[in-house]
């Protein structure tokens, strides 16, 4: 199969055309470094290739170099039929610059290119236009001017597209190019001639700057977003879960009808229902979470953010780009870790990836919210605008954060610093202010309820049947008796500094394989233990049984910090290239949890 391969700078919209060419709906982002991959579809009877968002040829990070490396690769292959290089109608001189290199290599290896002016209807919005045939003329390739967002013009490129591919020996560069020595001055020319005044762009963009990165205002704007992102987890997905608990209720009573009383319906009832559709009641949340984060992303504010904690994260040997991996640690650490690759600087990367799994993952958010619905009253203020609830969900993930600093802080002094070359000036493009594209959004939302309940539901399924045999048998034993029993009396000791029993015990320890496996271990054991009859409302059930509040704390702040999850030791592991960072990481961070939460249960208690 043919192949046409699409490429440009960051923040041009290149991936949402990508989507919107295949059908297929990735992520979309107005920050560098979030494509660290190529992503491939299928358009007509050609493959499409969507490569990583680069600046130039001439690379300076490790993932630039992979990224060029790779499109050197696939412009030299035979199968490649048409280079598509996307600019950014509103800054065109910027895109430009790396659209005469992509054309230059092209010419080199007997390659067409196709130039996409994307975000045409921003054009419109301020009363302008481009004159596409000049512009066509003066590269000696097609243009095409539409968007990617609003559609327009995409209807002619897409009819357009397949034609030039299939013939594209018709539509090689018809001027003799420019010298490497040239290209800025001629990309300036031709954007001073043809393209728009970035100046009318940009007046709109800095007085919505002047306010978000403002010293005082910026900082105060900062914290209230985060702490409106935590909040609505709860305010917002709480209607959401309860509806979800009220299906699975009703789900569980309609179908233990028809089983009658026996060993099916006590595996139903206890690790089905108990166990599986425990962790399913916090779903909501994944999807609520990922939502706002993507609403930030989209929007172009999240490249602010960094902008902002680029200065108080260099105290900690951190950089300004350690903010995307972190706040994306907060969806899960593993794409975290590998998105810190983006970090210039080993030091400093290898700091944040170490810290990362500090930052309370979405695997955290099924225990926070069980423990928090146990130990915190549902009070709201502020015309139920707050929930006290989400104020303590706030100050986990801000507790998170400290220590992940802290954590920093320390690694940064307690390690010698060596003449580090490959440290580099903080340069972060600000993308212009947009409206999120909302069909790949809410696609990324449903995604992210479907990929999380895909890859912990098998975990939960298989640790809820273990344990229910492990805790049933021997029958008319009970609980206590039961196999499960036996080997959580002799861990016991080990979690009695926590205030906790054997049952807690046992449900960290599984946790191991997935943080949110702790729920479903959780339902399955107070299911056996004669629960069931409130299935779905595991909080209750820990109530009734009287977690203390000084064991329940300890046991939250134990999740904060311990690295309870085998597959981010895997890719620390895999990133890294050393197994004692990874399994030093699980130790040390372990052993800080057990001391941490040992000292909490104590002074409350």
């Amino acid at each position: 199969m043919k192949r046409i391969i699409l490429v440009g700078k960051p923040n041009c919209g290149k991936s949402l055309l990508f989507n919107q060419l295949t059908g297929l709906r990735q992520k979309v982002a107005n920050f560098p470094g979030v494509t660290v991959e190529l992503k491939t579809g299928r358009f007509d009877q050609f493959e499409v290739v969507d490569f990583p968002g680069t600046y130039s040829l001439h690379t300076l990070s490790k993932d630039e170099e992979i990224a060029i490396t790779k499109l050197n690769q696939s412009v030299d292959d035979e199968q490649t039929a048409l280079v598509v290089c996307v600019l950014d109608a509103t800054r065109m001189e910027r895109s430009l610059v790396f659209g005469l290199q992509v054309q230059l290599l092209a010419k080199q290896h007997n390659k067409s290119v196709v130039f996409v002016l994307n975000m045409i209807d921003e054009v419109h919005r301020f009363g302008l236009d481009i004159d596409t045939q000049a512009l066509e003329q003066e590269l000696g390739s097609p243009v095409f001017a539409l968007s990617a967002k609003s559609l327009t013009g995409l209807a002619e490129f897409q009819k357009a597209l397949p034609v030039i591919a299939a013939e594209p020996e018709q539509h090689q560069v018809k001027n003799d190019g420019v010298e490497k020595a040239q290209l800025l001055n001629r990309a300036r020319e031709l954007s001073q001639n043809l393209g728009i005044n970035v100046d009318l762009v940009l007046k709109k963009q800095n007085s919505i700057d002047n306010f978000l990165l403002n010293n005082i205002f910026g900082g105060i704007a900062f914290l209230a977003i985060m702490f409106f992102l935590f909040q609505s987890i709860f305010t917002w997905a709480t209607p959401l879960m309860d509806g979800v608990e009220y299906l699975i209720g009703e789900l569980a009573v309609w179908v233990t009808g028809f089983t009658g009383e026996g060993m099916l319906t006590d595996f139903l009832s206890d690790a089905i229902f108990g166990g599986l559709g425990s962790f399913l009641v916090f779903v909501p949340q994944i999807m609520v979470l990922t939502l706002i984060i993507g609403l930030l992303e989209d929007s172009g504010y999240l490249a602010r953010a960094a902008l902002i904690c680029h200065k108080p994260l260099s105290y900690f040997g951190l950089s300004g780009r350690s903010f995307i991996p972190y706040l994306s640690g907060h969806a899960c650490a593993i794409p975290a870790i590998m998105a810190a690759r983006t970090i210039e600087s080993p030091r400093k990367r290898l700091i944040t990836m170490m810290t990362i799994p500090l930052m309370s993952c979405s695997a955290r958010l099924p225990v926070y919210a069980l423990l928090i619905a146990v130990l915190i009253p549902e009070n709201t203020y502020v015309w139920g605008l707050f929930n006290l609830q989400g104020v303590a969900f706030f100050g986990l993930y801000l507790f998170g954060i400290l220590m992940a600093l802290l954590v920093s802080l320390v690694m940064h002094h307690a390690t010698p610093q060596k003449d580090d070359k490959s440290d580099m000036p903080f340069i972060l493009e600000l993308p212009t202010y947009r409206l999120p594209h909302w069909k790949p959004l809410l696609h990324r939302v449903m995604t992210s309820g479907k990929q999380f309940i895909r890859r912990a539901g098998p975990v939960i399924f298989f640790v809820s049947l273990g344990i229910w045999i492990l805790g049933y048998f021997p029958q008319d034993q009970g609980l206590q008796g039961s196999w499960l029993g036996q080997i959580g009396h002799v861990i016991e000791p080990v979690f009695e500094p926590l205030g906790l029993d054997w049952r807690y015990g046992v449900a960290i320890l599984m946790s191991f394989l997935a943080r949110e496996v702790f729920v479903g271990a959780l339902g399955t054991l107070f299911g056996i233990d004669g629960a069931d009859e409130n299935i779905g409302g595991l909080a209750a059930n820990i109530q009734a049984d009287g977690l203390s509040l000084g064991a329940g704390i300890g046991l939250l702040l134990f999740y904060v910090v311990a690295l309870q999850c085998v597959a981010t030791v895997a890719v620390l592991r895999a990133e890294t290239g050393k197994s004692r960072i990874a399994w030093g990481l699980f130790v040390a961070y372990g052993l800080l949890a057990y001391i941490i939460a040992a000292s909490a249960a104590n002074l409350i208690d």
